[in-house]
Formats: C-alpha cells, structure tokens, sequence
C-alpha cells in the first residue's frame, strides 16, 4: 500500500495551505485505510459567483476558438492522462477506495472518453433546407448550425470520479463552452489533476474551465445563477428534482438513480450468466447507477441459477483495494455501509434468506445475494447503491417484464435468453433508455448513447449526444 502520507503532501502543494488560501479546509479519508488522502478547500456562495462570472468572461475567447486548436487541446489532454496513469489511478484509489484495477481501467476510459470527443467534434455540423419545398416557401439558401450555448455548469458524482468529470467537462469544451465544474466533495483531487491537465494545455483556452468545492448551497449558486446556459448533473433523483426546479430556463441534463434488472430465461446458459450477473451485481460494490439489483429467475431453472449465483459470489476476493487481485474494496463510507446492513436487515425480517454475504469481513460489507424476495419487500423497490443484488422467481416471460417495469426507474435493463422472438419482444417491451442481450445492464460503451426514462433522468451522455446538449441550433436564411 503506497504512503498516503505523501500524497497528501502533494495535495496540500496542488491546493496551497490554508495560509495561502485563506479558506478553509477538509480532508478526504481512504475509504480501507482511513488515512488521510487529499485536502481540499471548501468554496462558499461568493466563490461559485466568482467562478461563474470568469466562465462568463472566458466564454468572449471559447466562442471564436477554432475548431483544430479545441480538438488539439483534447487530444493533447488524453495523451497527457495516459502518461500519468498510474499515478492517477493510485489517486482514485487513495480517495474513493476503488481495487487499483479498476482503477487503472478508469484512467484509460476517461482517456478514450477524450478523444472519442475531440474525433466526433468534425461530425458536429447542420445541413442545408429546401426553403422553396412548400408553396408558401420561396428560394433562399437555408442551413442551420450548432453553436456553444455559453458557460456550463457540470456536477459529478464519487462513484466514477474521473471519467464521468471526462463525459461532461471534454464535449462542453470542445464544442467551444466555458465549464465551471463542481466535482464530488469525495474525490476533490482526482477532479482537479485532471482539470490541471487541462488547464496547463498549451492549446488551453484562458480561463475556460474553472473547479469550485463546496456542498448543496453552492451547488444551488451555481444551479440557480442566469449566467450558465446548461447543467448538467449525475447523481441522486433527490438532487435531480431540486436542480429541475431551481434551474430556471436554461438547458438541464440528468443521469439519475437506476434499479438495474435482468431476466434469465429457461433457455439461457445458466452458470454464464450467474457469472456475468455476479460481476455486474458487485462491481465497483455495487455503487453504480447501473449496478444489478434485481434478479427474476424463470422458476425452472431459479434453484440451479441461485447455486451458481452463490457459487459464483463466493469466489469474488473482497479486500484491499491496493492488492490487484482484489475484485471489491470498501464502500464509500461508514455511513453507506450502515445502510446496506439496514437493507440486509429489513429483507431478513420480511422473509428474505441471505444465500451469501451479508456479514463484513474485515470491515467491509461483502457482495450478498438475497433469495426468496417478493415483490414487496422494500430491498427490491428502491435504489440500494451497495453490493446486493436480490434473486425473484417468475413463471414466464410476461411475469418478468411486467415486474421489471414496475420500477419508477428506467435506466439500463437486460435479458438472458436463447430465444429471439423473447428477445425482440423485450427489446420493445423494457421502458429503460438502455437495453442489453445477454449480458448484464451494467455494461456501458463510453461511445454509446447513455441516460435513462421516467426518473433515471432526461438527456443523454456518451461523446456525440453530449456534443448536441450543449450546443443550440442556430438557423441561417441568406437572400440575394
């Protein structure tokens, strides 16, 4: 395990002390360890202000930039990334509590998140309109074109605090915004070397991009100012819905909460899909908006499935999240650890069996299976954002789908089936923004489209998408 010591250090030179800054401070704690990994400076209203009317500034010189110098400056950023890998994995480690190999997964992701960008900023174009088509039209040349909005406020979340900074912050400036991003409060220093990437760019925009901390009133400054065009925002649906009212006029993308489901069919390959489900149920301990939560189970083959599930569990290594073999390291904190305990607790009382898991081993809460869960019980209804996932036995198909979309959620869903027509009726029938054939919902292709319906949110992310929700159409007719 690397001494987090030292690289407190280096966030305390990154950040300036206290003196220097003459704010106050707060520490990050190794979510394993409980040592100290980063410091940051907490930022208040006028901050937020201050940030905002820079962004509002900056925006003057992003506006007019040129397309070649914004897709250098990304491409430059990914390469920079790159080189300094390791030490940014070790970084997510230090301050999330992430197995360094997922880690390390990450920092290539958000490098890949770049330049998937900076290559689909040549496709962000309009095209022309036939303004004689109607009787009523006369000829002109007609064309629309996409233009940057403004300043963006970008707010991101703890579970993937780099490449999900990288998804928002790397197509609002490359489609020539200004960015002031307000990063999770518990990784502050990933968020802010990658900035720093950006910001010592020798194709960097001055002042393009700014980073405040702070908790919910300076998220609501930033939220309810008139200065940004467009926030964008991953987190709770809590949050979501006190941004949407907050907001005002202005353009608002939201990657909400999720309540993950899969179906396994009779004819599904049995012990591969339990091997994929327990992957998809535990990654990242089970803190993710896509993680699998709820299991239903054709009742032919729910007994062989929930072995194999049980089986497969059990060969997961939980532990120190600096050992590489380590598949599942700690929850974010003491606080969501409680929770899952609590959720465990609930479901036992209601009838629930644990059929793996369920006590801490060596202060971490392990990945659990749940059986014999009914469609009441609170573990099944709600987001759990922990590392359980609950197994439901259903007659058929049509049983399936009905409870799967009962969920208020609708962000990714998936099947396991052998069967075509089962897996074409699903495709059309799964009220969720995502869909996956045989293989867990949480799989996400970073050039993919992603977001969800009802509330997992409204817009979408992913490179190209991204691009189009921050910029606006601008409509052009030219007479002679």
């Amino acid at each position: 395990m690397p001494d987090i010591a030292d690289r407190n250090k280096e966030a305390k030179i990154l950040f300036g002390s206290t003196e220097e800054l003459r704010v106050d401070m707060a520490e990050i704690k190794n979510p394993y360890s409980g040592k100290v990994a980063s410091i940051y400076p907490i930022c208040k209203e006028e901050d937020a202000d201050r940030a905002l009317k820079v962004a509002q500034y900056a925006y003057k010189k992003t506006s007019v930039s040129s397309l070649s110098q914004r897709i250098a400056w990304l491409e430059d950023v990914a390469s920079k990334l790159r080189d300094y890998k390791e030490d940014f994995a070790q970084t997510i480690t230090d301050e999330i509590g992430k197995p360094i190999k997922f880690a390390r997964i990450e920092v290539e992701r958000c490098a890949e998140t770049i330049e998937l960008t900076a290559k689909e900023l040549i496709n962000l174009t309009g095209e022309t309109i036939p303004t004689d088509a109607t009787a009523s039209g006369r000829d002109a040349i007609a064309y629309y074109k996409r233009v940057p909005l403004g300043v963006v406020v970008c707010i991101t979340p703890f579970n993937f605090p780099l490449n999900l900074v990288a998804h928002k912050i790397a197509p609002a400036l490359g489609a020539g915004n200004s960015v002031v991003l307000k990063p999770t409060p518990e990784a502050p220093l990933t968020a802010y070397k990658l900035a720093k990437l950006f910001v010592d760019s020798k194709y960097a925009i001055k002042d393009a991009l700014s980073v405040v901390y702070g908790d919910a009133e300076v998220g609501s400054t930033l939220v309810k100012s008139r200065i940004p065009r467009a926030v964008s925002f991953t987190g709770s649906v809590p949050v979501g819905n006190i941004i949407t009212k907050q907001a005002g006029i202005k353009k608002v993308a939201l990657e909400l909460g999720g309540n993950a489901a899969t179906f396994v069919d009779k004819d599904a390959d049995i012990a591969t899909a339990a091997q994929k489900c327990a992957f998809g149920a535990f990654y990242n301990s089970g803190q993710v908006c896509i993680s699998l939560q709820r299991i239903y189970v054709h009742e032919d083959v729910y007994d062989e499935f929930a072995a194999h599930m049980a089986k497969e569990t059990s060969k997961l290594k939980v532990g120190s999240p600096y050992d590489e073999d380590t598949f599942m390291g700690p929850l974010i904190n003491e606080e969501s650890k409680h929770r899952a305990k609590s959720w465990v607790a609930s479901a036992k009382d209601e009838g629930a069996i644990v059929a793996a898991g369920g006590e801490e081993i060596d202060g971490i809460f392990p990945p659990t299976v749940m059986t014999n869960v009914t469609d009441d019980m609170k573990i099944i209804c709600e987001e759990i954002f922990a590392p359980i996932v609950s197994l439901v036995s259903v007659p058929d198909y049509g049983s399936a789908i009905k409870k799967i979309n009962e969920s208020p959620y609708g962000l990714q869903y998936s099947i396991f089936s052998n069967s075509l027509k089962t897996v074409k009726r699903f495709i059309d029938d799964a009220e969720a923004g995502g869909v996956v054939v045989n293989d867990i919902p949480t799989v996400r292709f970073d050039i993919q489209p992603y977001g969800g319906s009802k509330l997992s949110g409204v817009g979408r992310e992913g490179p190209k998408w991204a691009l189009e929700e921050f910029t606006e159409i601008k409509s052009v007719v030219i007479f002679e």
